[in-house]
């Protein structure tokens, strides 16, 4: 196995300074780093990371949990965490948990022997309190998309404002002269669920139209967005039946589409369908989904950022820096679900 001592033989420099290369910490002028990169490509070394993590006390490793990676939001803002990671020269080790607590916390423990840098968290439950003691304790964390109102300012969060969207996607199914707006909303205990309701109802309330909880369909407790297949059914079989349905995620919008499609219901013209997130099979449906673009991609290279900014100031500091709520920009994304 070649060691640092054959790489630094064959650049003809001390051992030291091949470690100062690597370590890239110490100043090196251009020329002897480039013999020591020469010599590291030609005789494929590889320093121990390890050894390397334990002398320097951080690895260039950190942890992505995501609660499925089969919820297309996750993929694509796992993609964002990763190129900007990469880019700045650390991994990305990805933990599904499955909504596991037990599985997570598993996961916690392991990732802490590893001693990764940080922790990018999309997991994050109101009773989540041992992710949150991660960050008590002084570990680098950022919270995506679901955190609760009360980690705001305690802890690095990054969303979209679901309230604001919410009730811009309401308003405009109202614009198109909608008003039996049947809402599919998700799990009750999630904060961005709960924004996402209250701008609901803000809009309903805003253009007098008044509120019927006939016309809201909470998530079933184990079937995920399926549980809507059936109460899009049940709401299209009522007297007054919905004239649009705003669905708090694409895959229930998806849902409801197959739903409304077999019981053979014209979209758009007897039912306008809105999603929320606007994953890449959004614009595939028929008719291609209008939605609010949540910017999945970019919202995971902004917590990769934040989570890097944080190890780097601790790195100096000695402590985290102040939290910071990162809330982006969000799209009215119009097409042929809405007419």
């Amino acid at each position: 196995m070649t060691t640092i001592k054959d790489v630094a033989e064959l650049a003809g420099v001390s051992i030291s300074t091949v470690s100062r290369v690597l370590n890239g910490r110490t100043y090196v002028n251009e020329s002897t780093r480039n013999m020591v990169m020469e010599a590291i490509r030609k005789t494929n070394y590889s320093p121990n990371a390890l050894a390397k993590s334990l002398k320097m006390g951080r690895s260039d490793t950190i942890c992505l949990m995501v609660p499925s990676i089969e919820n297309p939001i996750f993929p694509e803002i796992t993609k964002g965490v990763e190129d900007f990671a990469r880019r700045s020269g650390f991994t990305v080790m990805l933990c599904n948990t499955d909504e596991d607590v037990t599985l997570e916390k598993s996961y916690i423990d392991k990732m802490k022997t590893r001693q990764v840098d940080g922790f990018v968290v999309c997991s994050c439950m109101p009773y989540s309190e041992h992710i949150r003691r991660l960050y008590e304790e002084g570990m680098p964390m950022v919270l995506v998309n679901r955190f609760e109102e009360k980690d705001i300012n305690k802890i690095d969060t990054v969303s979209v404002d679901n309230y604001q969207a919410a009730f811009e996607a309401t308003q405009y199914l109202i614009r198109l002269g909608r008003k039996r707006i049947a809402l599919m909303l998700g799990r009750e205990e999630l904060y961005l669920y709960q924004e996402r309701y209250r701008g609901y109802c803000k809009a309903l309330e805003n253009n007098h139209i008044p509120y019927d909880e006939a016309l809201v369909s909470q998530e079933a407790a184990g079937l995920g967005a399926n549980s809507f297949y059936y109460a899009t059914q049940e709401l299209m079989r009522l007297p007054n039946p919905p004239d649009a349905f705003f669905c708090t995620s694409d895959p229930k919008a998806f849902v409801v589409l197959h739903a409304l499609h077999e019981m053979g219901v014209q979209i758009p013209r007897d039912v306008a369908v809105m999603g929320f997130d606007n994953v890449h099979l959004s614009a595939m449906t028929e008719p291609p989904l209008s939605t609010i673009s949540q910017r999945l991609h970019e919202m995971g290279g902004i917590a990769a950022k934040c989570l890097l900014h944080q190890i780097e100031y601790k790195e100096k500091n000695g402590e985290l820096p102040p939290p910071v709520h990162t809330v982006m920009s969000w799209d009215l994304i119009v097409r042929r679900s809405t007419g």
